[in-house]
C-alpha cells in the first residue's frame, strides 16, 4: 500500500469554495449573532461593533447572494428590514461552533509554547 499525500487545491477542495463564501473578516460573525435569530440591521450593526455601516451591509448582500442569509422588507416607513439565516445559512452553526472550539485549542496550545 502507497501513501499517497493528497494535496488540497482550488481545483479539488469545496472547502475553497466554502472560505469564499463565509471567509472574510465579518461573515462569521454575522452567521454566528444571527444564529436562530432574526435582527434588524440596526441590532445586528451593534452586536458587531467596531463594524462600519458600510461593511455591514456589503457583506449581508453577499451573503444574501450566497443564500446563507434572508432579508425581509416591510413595507413602512421608515423603512423596517430584518435579516435571518436560510435554512441553508443555519446549517453552518454546529460548523461555526467547531471552528470556535478548535480556535479556543489553537490559542490554548499557542499560549502553553
Amino acid at each position: 500500500m502507497t501513501n499517497k499525500k493528497y494535496e488540497l487545491t482550488n481545483e479539488n477542495c469545496s472547502v475553497y469554495d466554502v472560505m469564499g463564501i463565509i471567509g472574510g473578516k465579518w461573515k462569521i460573525d454575522i452567521i454566528y449573532h444571527l444564529g436562530e435569530n432574526t435582527l434588524r440591521f440596526g441590532e445586528l450593526k451593534k452586536s458587531l461593533l467596531p463594524i462600519t455601516q458600510q461593511m455591514l451591509s456589503k457583506q449581508l448582500k453577499e451573503l444574501e447572494n450566497n443564500y446563507i442569509v434572508k432579508r425581509k422588507t416591510y413595507p413602512e416607513i421608515p423603512p423596517k428590514v430584518e435579516y435571518s439565516l436560510t435554512e441553508i445559512g443555519k446549517s453552518l452553526n454546529p460548523v461555526i461552533q467547531s471552528i470556535t472550539k478548535w480556535a479556543s485549542y489553537y490559542s490554548d496550545h499557542l499560549s502553553k509554547e
